[in-house]
């Protein structure tokens, strides 16, 4: 029984992996929608509590003692699935971005939407709040997608500061980590690094993820426990709006309309049985 957690987690990963690699599509909607995305929080904001601020406290002993507490059986074979797929995904995403990029996105634009009908479906009962923080979702990933890529450098702050607000986003669900990494201008760049085993590149993107995640988790935890129903709204609303990037990666490309429209038939199709099979 713990051997099948450990692998259904596992897949979790794997598919977490896949979506935070390419831009447009968040980790976080795929944790949501394989029902893992509340207990990830809670045990991230975990870490804060039981090891974070005890050591911030100079309470070091009490820190070590309470490493034990954290929820190990969901990060070994989370992680793992991540780790497996990013790296494998190094070396096939730049091929189907740039020799298939309208269906490509075509799969991916239908793999959001049919997301944001789930999130939505976690928030409260209809009411007006809720559409209200709806469409401010919408407008402002609307906005946010429409901005062009920063001339940013590859220096360490840089990476640091790109590792931080990319892991932000890969957990939250409608914001797209790799397209945050996308208009740093340091989405092919970490790519490469993956791809060639710069341990040093990577070794700081990771140092920013974990400070990121860390702070951010706290805030997110509050918002999910307190204000679950306005969340959800504004998570449906980032998802909705975030369509921007795909569809306009369809447009600009597109040749044959029917394989694109099949792709996003198919990536649509597969978040509800994901939903079935990870409920």
């Amino acid at each position: 029984m713990a051997f099948k957690e450990s692998f259904m987690i596992f897949l979790r990963g794997l598919f977490m992996g896949i979506a935070d690699a390419i831009p447009g599509v968040s980790g976080g909607t795929i944790a949501l929608i394989t029902g893992i995305y509340d207990r990830l929080i809670t045990a991230i904001n975990g870490i804060n509590k039981l090891f974070v601020k005890e050591v911030f406290n100079r309470k070091v002993d009490r820190a070590f003692k309470n490493i034990k507490k954290i929820d190990f059986a969901l990060f070994v074979p989370l992680l793992l699935g991540i780790m497996l797929a990013m790296f494998s995904l190094s070396h096939v995403m730049s091929y189907l971005l740039s020799e298939l990029t309208a269906i490509t996105y075509a799969f991916f634009f239908g793999l959001i939407l049919s997301s944001a009908f789930f999130v939505y479906k976690q928030a409260d009962k209809d009411n007006f709040k809720k559409v209200i923080f709806l469409l401010i979702g919408f407008v402002f990933a609307f906005w946010f997608v429409g901005l062009k890529a920063l001339e940013a450098n590859h220096s360490t702050p840089i990476i640091i500061l790109a590792g931080a607000i990319a892991i932000c986003a890969m957990i939250l669900p409608g914001i797209s980590g790799a397209f945050i990494l996308v208009l740093l201008n340091q989405y092919e760049f970490m790519i490469n690094s993956i791809k060639n085993l710069l341990w040093d590149k990577m070794g700081l993107f990771i140092a920013g993820a974990i400070v990121g995640i860390l702070s951010f988790s706290k805030l997110l935890n509050y918002l999910l426990k307190k204000h679950r129903g306005k969340t959800m709204s504004f998570l449906t609303g980032l998802m909705l709006g975030s369509l921007r990037l795909p569809y306009g990666r369809i447009v600009e490309s597109i040749g044959n309309l029917a394989y694109p429209i099949v792709a996003a038939i198919v990536g649509f199709g597969i978040v509800f049985v994901l939903e079935k099979k990870f409920r």
